[in-house]
């Protein structure tokens, strides 16, 4: 067939570009697959398949992995994603500790790392982020360009627009206009920012207890307080970002009265219901803390006080949430971040008995996350996994063939 300008050959590399990113999507998604499953899947044809597959086998994006048995007729050749064809950087940025971990195309973590937090300098802090993903990739035998992204967790919203930091009070200096915009010499490759609270949501449920669950909220209450919203199965991140800022919530004091320890800078559900909040309320009832966790273990021990604090803590994050499900009907609450890990067991119940008298219907299930410190990590890896799929692909297919 002729055509003017070569439309006819554009048009089938361009649909053989397509069936190449669906088998790799599917293979993806699936873990392992065989042809005649990823034909069933597609839609594709068995011949398509097969080119498609030896395309992505030139290409190293695929590789044979072996034989699925046990069914009748002839044992079926199994294809994955090649593990070493992309790598994943995660980072949870905070104010008292820094996470990372190092992951391959299919999701194995290879390599962790974490340490103390340098946030109380921007400089100091830029440059540990520098020298631990350094690490991590000489660990895993990998240059610093091998990192095909990088996603980093922190506090706060970024604003692309001046590369800013905003409402990231525990992260000083990250409020200045390019501040973000350093995190591209980390690694050197492509990056995301993500507010952290928002990838413990993805992590929810990409691994927790969010899996299978349309509509639902991740509060992270610890050093500071945040929610992310997942809707119709996808985070939901609002118009500027801020989607989940609850910590401003009017909550925890009638509004217009100030009372002990409330810091506006930090809005008035966080400054009463993070750890900070949940040690000054405990000062203020006479009992010397130096810690969050201080508290919740004397309540479990049966001190009076400390059973004060956890009740009156309770009662903030119902109301909190009496507003949220208003708004949002979710099917699932889930409590993260360090109190909801530390105080958990301590806090659903009674959150769940004040919400009946609440809100006018039955109110969502409340449940304690099950990923503790990892939520983060793993929602990021999520995202980066997702990303690092498409970069392969298309660096793959501007390389052209092998």
């Amino acid at each position: 067939m002729v055509s003017i300008g070569g439309g006819a050959a554009n048009t089938t590399s361009l649909l053989r570009l397509i069936n190449q990113r669906a088998v790799f999507t599917e293979i993806f998604r699936l873990g392992k697959a065989s042809r005649p499953e990823l034909a069933q899947v597609t839609g594709l044809s068995k011949p398509t398949i097969s080119m498609a597959l030896a395309d992505l086998e030139r290409a190293r994006l695929v590789r044979p992995v072996g034989l699925r048995t046990g069914g009748t007729g002839r044992a079926a050749l199994l294809y994955e994603i090649r593990p070493e064809a992309g790598w994943v950087l995660a980072a949870d940025i905070g104010r008292t500790t820094v996470r990372l971990a190092l992951a391959d195309l299919v999701g194995d973590v290879v390599v962790r790392r974490q340490e103390p937090s340098s946030a109380s300098s921007y400089d100091a802090l830029r440059e540990q982020l520098v020298r631990m993903a350094a690490e991590a990739v000489a660990e895993a035998g990998l240059e610093p360009g091998d990192v095909t992204v990088t996603v980093f967790g922190t506090p706060g919203i970024h604003d692309k627009e001046s590369g800013a930091l905003r409402l990231a009070p525990n992260l000083p200096g990250w409020e200045r206009p390019g501040a973000v915009d350093a995190l591209a010499g980390v690694t050197g490759s492509p990056y995301t920012v993500e507010n952290d609270v928002d990838l413990a949501a993805v992590g929810e449920g990409a691994y927790g207890l969010g899996k299978g669950v349309s509509h639902f909220v991740l509060v992270s209450i610890g050093t500071g307080v945040g929610m992310g919203v997942v809707i119709d199965g996808g985070l939901y991140r609002g118009a500027r970002g801020a989607a989940g800022e609850i910590s401003y919530l009017p909550v925890g004091l009638p509004v217009g009265e100030d009372g002990p320890g409330l810091d506006h800078g930090r809005g008035m559900f966080e400054s009463v219901a993070s750890a900070d909040g949940v040690v000054a309320a405990a000062a203020r009832l006479g009992m010397a803390a130096a810690t969050a966790k201080e508290v919740f273990d004397a309540a479990r021990g049966g001190d009076v006080v400390a059973r004060g604090v956890v009740d009156a803590e309770a009662d903030h994050v119902a109301r909190a949430l009496a507003g949220v499900i208003a708004v949002l009907d979710p099917e699932l609450v889930v409590l993260g971040g360090g109190i909801g890990a530390q105080a958990g067991d301590l806090l659903a119940g009674p959150v769940a008995e004040r919400l009946e008298t609440l809100v006018a219907l039955t109110p969502p299930r409340i449940e304690v996350s099950t990923l503790g410190p990892d939520a983060v990590i793993l929602g990021a890896l999520a995202v980066g996994l997702s990303t690092a799929r498409d970069l392969v692909f298309e660096r793959a297919v501007a390389a052209g063939p092998a």
